[in-house]
């Protein structure tokens, strides 16, 4: 069968699925242009090279790069294409491998190429070390690349898009409630996620019958379609989301198949970090009164105005948000405008022109003169200042960025479109967290192949096995730097990381920086004692405890409060925790809907971290882990801040949004998130005297808000009782404590009592892999319990590794009594239990 047969059978078989072809690869590629060379088929391989191959540094991208460029050069005479059109073809494809092609064309002989070339280029934003090339060109007096400088310091590249429209008219698709990002981008469907059109398909599928045709049906009444929800986008960063919501609302984007820009999302509350993935993307998120729309109504937008009119009256206002958004929407996201406004003022800055007012800038706070909080001094280091406002927008430095497997493709796409071959962040890391224990077969083909593009671009690739990725990345973090990360959870223990969707990983990652408009803070302050039986993760659940009680957040969605909500989270109170303990609640603040988290430590407990992470760092190298350079300069900054250990705190006159304060004395019993829903918090007391479940089926102990000491607490529980009337998983977070279990003898009374054990990773968590049996009744210590997440229709409590011993043993929710009486076997033994993986104290460590 030739290529042509084999290609219509691909479309055919996609068009079952009801989505397009996937991109050409390189080979297909090259057939494509072997039937132009030939003449065959012409109009049809020409759609096929224009509109089909990914954009960027993709390897499809370099094959149709090369060509066009040897059409271009004249080098190659092609009866189909003309060297201005090829030209004109390789203007299409972003930047990458088609700019070091336009900037020769601006020295050619042939005056169409040269026109062709300045009007390419003129549109090209992703040029990176070419400016240089242009630049030189402007100033031995090639006047195309004078032309092209000129372009870009005009902005035309920007202006000569169609600024936002004064009234967008749209028809309402609603979806009631809160939509999760677990609705709009299924764990289950994970591997799918690369594949935006297939993983579209998906979109609500377990939230509503049908929403793929409701909203075909509604595109069928002649206008856009927008989102509207009451809560919209909460839970993990998850750039798929956005995808699947632009795919079926957005617009397609010349010469870039399969991806769509633009889309309307309209919600009472939209969570901070799904808003942040929507303006990078192109699409238009505003916060309104959401009340009086419903699926089918048409609504008119004033977005300069903020009103939202129904039947000619207004039923909703709203202030656009940052001020700087219709430029993002005109600009195609917030990334391609930041990249255009760069390489407008470098322009500028050759040609001798002064700053310009074409955009918007970003409103920014007036000095108060107060003091700053940690998190706004952490961030005022990272952009070279005391401290940052909150409102204030900045572009911080990214010293340490995490990606992760059923993101990492996602990001791997997106840094092909910025057409990146390197990173400028000082640390990028790489984690096979989520796919390792049951991998599909793309799963499989992804571990063979991301970790050689993480590390020849200098990034660092775990390994499946390994482990989760916040426990792996937290050890690499220097202390009071600014990260990010593709999963919502990276929140590290020390420094401050601001999580975010693929595409910012990316540009973080690529560019060492990521833009952020910062936000206010909330403090919470412990106080007290910790009382016997009482574990973090009970203090984790006590800050939502505490704020429903002080009326700062309600479990209801529609009106729904949550003074945490796009806020960062800092934490006082618990100076000497150790680091991998503070993780259990900056890890947390996810499920707050925080933007970030920041724990104020004491320096002992972090130079202890740090001397433990030289050494598993420095065993990475002699395992062979790459990039050995980022790993080798990582740890020298490491040994740098050792010579003089010293951290920041916030000033005495910071001010927050809301301070809250826990007295440790009265936690006196486990709390837990409810069914389903982890800002649903109660005691075990509040529990038994609802009419909540208390039978429990399964217990899982594992996620990354597990630690090695969780592991021994739940062995030492279970000793001696024999196997357990439940479903009892155990999922160690890394390779290295699932070692140290094993020496320990932990897992032979985790076999004892009938559990399944799975290999360190994220296992039931995230839920695309193994999951609880349907409608059952969970305990589980994993980061959130969205319906359907860990199992269809079950019902998920949150709570410690503690509890979940008691309630294997028991099959149910124990009162308070029976918990601490079941607990009281840890007694005594705290030091041994809570004991952590300090390598620099094992002999001769060596990483296996």
């Amino acid at each position: 069968m030739g290529f042509r047969e084999e290609y219509a059978a691909h479309v055919a078989e996609r068009e079952a699925l009801g989505v397009p072809p996937l991109p050409l690869t390189a080979e297909q590629t090259v057939e494509v242009i072997e039937f132009i060379k030939t003449g065959e088929f012409v109009e049809e391989m020409l759609n096929l090279l224009e509109n089909r191959v990914s954009p960027g540094v993709d390897d499809a991208a370099y094959v149709k790069a090369a060509f066009l460029n040897e059409v271009a050069s004249e080098e190659h005479h092609v009866v189909a294409i003309t060297p201005e059109e090829a030209v004109r073809m390789l203007g299409m494809m972003l930047g990458g491998y088609n700019v070091k092609p336009l900037v020769n064309c601006l020295s050619s002989k042939n005056d169409k190429v040269v026109a062709a070339a300045i009007e390419a280029l003129s549109h090209t934003l992703l040029v990176y070390d070419a400016f240089n090339d242009v630049e030189e060109l402007h100033k031995t007096g090639n006047e195309a690349a004078t032309e092209v400088l000129n372009s870009w310091a005009k902005a035309e590249w920007f202006t000569s898009k169609e600024a936002l429209a004064e009234k967008i008219t749209v028809t309402v698709f609603k979806v009631t409630g809160e939509t999760n990002t677990d609705d709009l981008s299924p764990a289950s469907e994970a591997f799918t996620r690369s594949d935006i059109p297939l993983h579209a398909n998906s979109m609500l599928t377990a939230k509503m019958d049908d929403p793929i045709g409701t909203i075909q049906k509604l595109k069928e009444l002649g206008n856009p379609v927008a989102y509207v929800g009451d809560v919209v986008g909460t839970g993990s960063s998850r750039k798929s989301g956005i995808n699947s919501v632009q795919w079926h609302m957005g617009e397609d984007i010349a010469g870039v198949p399969n991806k769509r820009t633009g889309g309307v999302i309209l919600g009472g509350i939209i969570a901070p970090i799904f808003f942040a993935t929507a303006e990078d993307s192109g699409a238009l998120p505003l916060e309104l009164d959401v009340t009086q729309m419903e699926t089918g109504d048409v609504i008119d937008i004033y977005p300069y105005k903020g009103e939202a009119h129904k039947n000619g009256e207004c039923i909703a206002t709203f202030t656009l948000r940052p001020n700087t958004i219709t430029d993002e929407v005109r600009a195609g996201g917030r990334i391609p405008l930041i990249i255009g406004r760069g390489l407008t003022s470098k322009a500028r800055g050759v040609l001798g022109m002064g700053s310009t007012d074409i955009f918007l800038t970003a409103e920014q706070p007036a000095n108060n003169g107060k003091g700053f909080s940690l998190a706004q001094k952490m961030v005022g280091k990272a952009c070279g200042m005391d401290g940052v406002r909150p409102g204030m927008y900045c572009e911080p430095e990214m010293s340490t960025v995490g990606s992760q497997d059923t993101t990492g493709p996602m990001t791997r796409d997106e840094i092909k479109e910025l057409a990146a071959l390197g990173f400028n962040a000082d640390l990028v890391m790489q984690s096979f967290c989520h796919t390792a224990a049951y991998p599909k077969p793309s799963d499989v083909q992804m571990h063979h192949t991301l970790p050689d593009f993480i590390s020849n671009r200098s990034g660092v690739a775990l390994r499946p096995g390994d482990g989760v990725i916040h426990s792996w990345l937290n050890r690499m973090v220097l202390p009071d730097a600014v990260g990010t990360g593709a999963d919502s959870h990276t929140r590290f223990p020390i420094g401050i990381s601001f999580p975010g969707g693929s595409g910012i990983v990316a540009f973080a990652g690529v560019t060492g920086s990521m833009p952020l408009t910062m936000p206010e803070s909330v403090l919470v302050r412990f106080k007290g004692k910790m009382q016997d039986g009482i574990t973090l993760r009970d203090l984790v659940n006590a800050i939502p405890h505490k704020a429903i009680q002080e009326g700062l957040l309600t479990v209801e969605k529609q009106g729904k409060k949550n003074i945490f909500a796009g806020r960062i989270l800092e934490i006082e109170g618990l100076p000497d925790l150790k680091v991998e303990q503070a993780f259990e609640l900056s890890d947390a603040s996810a499920e707050r809907s925080a933007a970030a988290c920041t724990v104020k430590l004491n320096t002992a407990p972090v130079v202890e971290y740090l001397k433990s992470n030289i050494v598993l760092l420095e065993s990475m190298i002699d395992a062979g882990y790459e990039d050995h350079r980022t790993l080798a300069r990582r740890v020298a900054k490491m040994e740098e801040w050792l010579k003089n250990p010293s951290l920041m705190e916030a000033d005495k006159d910071a001010e927050y949004a809301a301070v809250i304060e826990i007295d440790l004395n009265e936690i006196t019993e486990p709390i837990l998130a409810c069914p389903n829903d982890p800002d649903d918090v109660a005691t075990l007391s509040e529990i038994l005297a609802s009419d909540r479940p208390t039978k429990i089926d399964e217990v899982f102990v594992g996620s990354c808000m597990t630690n090695i000491g969780h592991y021994r607490a739940l062995g030492e529980v279970l000793k001696g009782e024999g196997a357990v009337p439940t479903r009892l998983w155990v999922c160690p977070p890394t390779k290295m404590d699932e070692k140290q279990l094993i020496e320990e003898g932990y897992y032979a009374l985790f076999g004892a009592a009938g559990a399944r054990t799975e290999i360190p990773g994220c296992s039931l968590c995230m839920g695309n892999q193994a999951r609880v049996a349907d409608n059952s009744i969970v305990l589980s210590t994993s980061t959130r319990n969205f319906d359907n997440r860990l199992g269809k229709d079950a019902q998920v409590y949150l709570g410690s590794a503690e509890l979940a011993a008691v309630c294997a043993l028991l099959g149910k929710l124990p009162t308070k009594e029976e918990y601490l009486e079941l607990t009281k076997k840890l007694q005594g033994k705290e030091a041994d239990i809570y004991k952590y993986l300090n390598f620099n104290l094992i002999p001769d460590y060596k990483l296996n």
